[in-house]
């Protein structure tokens, strides 16, 4: 997150909290109020909810990202899956999450969190 306090020990180094991959579903980075995502475990929710649910990286991320807003957390979700597909998520319209994607033979797309549609 932008202007995260001095000092503050994140989430996102913590395996299924703020990252987690798995050859068979997903690929996740989060970032937000570390707290929440702990609980939540937010990153292996969203390889969950893909394999054992949904089969949609978009839709995985969604749910795992209302997870963590029900509990008062903010931030969001990046995912790919195995096929390549893409998917992100925010407790807020593209709070402070810089990401892009780039693929062969296309043009590389860059997300701002400006709150653009």
């Amino acid at each position: 997150m932008t202007n995260k306090m001095t000092g503050c020990i994140g989430d996102s180094p913590i395996i299924g909290s703020g990252t987690y991959a798995d050859n068979g579903s997903v690929a996740v980075s989060c970032t937000g109020i570390g707290d929440i995502y702990m609980r939540v475990n937010a990153a292996h929710e969203v390889s969950a909810l893909y394999k054992y649910k949904t089969s949609d990286v978009q839709k995985a991320a969604g749910e795992a990202v209302k997870e963590v807003a029900a509990l008062g957390g903010s931030g969001g979700i990046i995912s790919i899956d195995k096929f390549g597909k893409t998917g992100f998520a925010w407790t807020k319209d593209k709070l402070g999450m810089y990401h892009g994607e780039a693929r062969l033979g296309a043009k590389p797309v860059v997300y701002w969190p400006l709150g653009e549609k």
